[in-house]
């Protein structure tokens, strides 16, 4: 008779982990960060349909790396908590906090009894009426809850890019300013930047006149913040052809032209991102 094939509790955490670790930093990063109207996500993307940033609620966005099929899977279910929980209270009872808590309780309860933890790592943003309430929560795949501060950036170069903005603040700066901040964090160091066809970006911001805050970000419109940017900021880069919208946040449905999955991984049916 054979022996049973044993493996310790902390070995298993630690393939476990493992396992999830190296499946995130194959995904290309994104970053998270606050403005003096708001909060801009940003993330490096040329897909045009599959989103790595969303909306949840009126004023809480969504930002992820990984396996698509798996954070897909989470916004779904964030996006129905926050309608269920808004229509039998209040609008005001949708939180970026209780969000967190009910993905880090997901996250945990996969990670620990799932054969297969979920290669994912989230961004929950949440705009406040004022810029002292705002609130970026990050959640990795073991269901572990960070409450950041002025930015966040998750995915392969998570680190690099943290080390690169520690001694930066985008709080008090214009769109602009920090939409080139981000752009320049995310490409690569020294070189030129990403073109705006292979980013993705929205905003939540406080001065929309309306209880929906979360704005897509159209390539003219990237393309217009960077050229509007204050020199020192970010580098410069010329608008699209035929120019750029004057103005804020654009919602753009789509970016038409840019086909493949999020992060170029050849899995169209889990496609990582």
């Amino acid at each position: 008779m054979s022996t049973p094939f044993y493996v310790s509790p902390e070995q298993l955490m630690k393939d476990r982990a493992e396992f999830a670790r190296k499946g995130i930093a194959r995904g290309r990063s994104v970053l998270v960060l606050r403005y003096q109207d708001g909060i801009i996500l940003l993330a490096e993307n040329p897909s045009s349909t599959l989103h790595k940033i969303a909306e949840i609620y009126d004023r809480i966005g969504f930002a992820a790396v990984g396996k698509y099929n798996e954070f897909e899977t989470l916004r779904q279910a964030g996006v129905r908590y926050a309608d269920l929980r808004g229509y039998s209270y209040d609008r005001a009872d949708v939180t970026a906090r209780g969000l967190t808590n009910a993905y880090a309780q997901t996250l945990a309860a996969v990670f620990t009894t799932e054969s297969k933890p979920f290669e994912v790592e989230i961004v929950v943003a949440e705009l406040g009426r004022v810029a002292a309430d705002d609130r970026l929560y990050r959640l990795s795949y073991d269901g572990s809850v960070a409450d950041e501060n002025d930015h966040v950036a998750i995915g392969g170069q998570a680190e690099a890019i943290s080390q690169q903005l520690a001694a930066v603040s985008t709080a008090d700066k214009p769109l602009a300013e920090a939409f080139a901040i981000g752009v320049r964090a995310l490409s690569p160091t020294g070189g030129p930047l990403l073109p705006v066809a292979n980013l993705e970006a929205a905003a939540l911001d406080r001065t929309t006149g309306s209880h929906r805050t979360f704005r897509r970000l159209s390539d003219p419109a990237m393309a217009e913040l960077l050229t509007t940017a204050q020199p020192g900021d970010g580098d410069r880069q010329q608008p699209a052809e035929g120019g750029g919208q004057p103005g804020g946040p654009v919602e753009q449905p789509g970016k038409p032209g840019k086909p493949g999955p999020a992060d170029g991984r050849a899995d169209s049916a889990g496609a990582d991102s």
